[in-house]
């Protein structure tokens, strides 16, 4: 039966949202393990997001902190999000960034140091779901899509998912969508390109 993305958010949502405290936790810390073993190369920038709590989505500050320690020389990168334009800015994230919740509760930088999409080495991408292909399902506004098609070729694009990959592709993916290089998931690590 094909599967399409207005019906894979909704049951991927759930499927988040039913998850207990305890096993939430449990999925995050097996995801961080296996973020551990991903070859990220000498990267100067490093583009995250922060967790939308009440979302239960991937919780990246550990991600965030593991990254400091292993690459000392990076520099984290957030985004603010313009949701009226489906634009996003990428700020420089350090000790003196001060995070604001925008509408949808996204931890967002008030301000700060900009920083180039072009200049970004590595982006973490957050997701509902993702199938074999790397077909990212998120949700629905392609702000991430816009992004890493203004990111210079050879960026590398992982997915960060509480999930396994999906049983069959995604039906409606459409050329705007950006496949990704590699998704983590608390059960390993998924790569679809060289």
């Amino acid at each position: 039966m094909p599967l399409f993305k207005k019906d894979i958010r909704k049951d991927y949502l759930a499927k988040r949202l039913a998850l207990g405290a305890e096993e939430w936790a449990s999925l995050n810390a097996a995801l961080l393990e296996h973020c551990r073993e991903l070859q990220l190369g000498g990267p100067s920038y490093i583009h995250l997001f922060l967790p939308i709590s009440a979302k239960k989505e991937v919780d990246t500050y550990p991600l965030a902190e593991w990254l400091k320690q292993q690459y000392p020389g990076v520099q984290l990168v957030l985004s603010r999000s313009y949701l009226a334009t489906g634009n996003m800015q990428h700020f420089r994230w350090d000790d003196a960034t001060r995070l604001v919740h925008n509408s949808y509760g996204i931890p967002e930088p008030e301000s700060g140091e900009l920083v180039a999409p072009q200049d970004i080495d590595v982006v973490f991408v957050p997701m509902l779901a993702f199938d074999k292909t790397g077909q990212r399902v998120g949700y629905g506004k392609g702000m991430y899509d816009a992004f890493l098609q203004q990111c210079r070729p050879g960026v590398k694009a992982i997915g960060l998912s509480l999930f396994g990959p999906l049983p069959e592709p995604v039906a409606d993916a459409y050329r705007g969508d950006v496949p990704m290089d590699a998704v983590v998931t608390p059960g390993g690590v998924f790569y679809f390109s060289a």
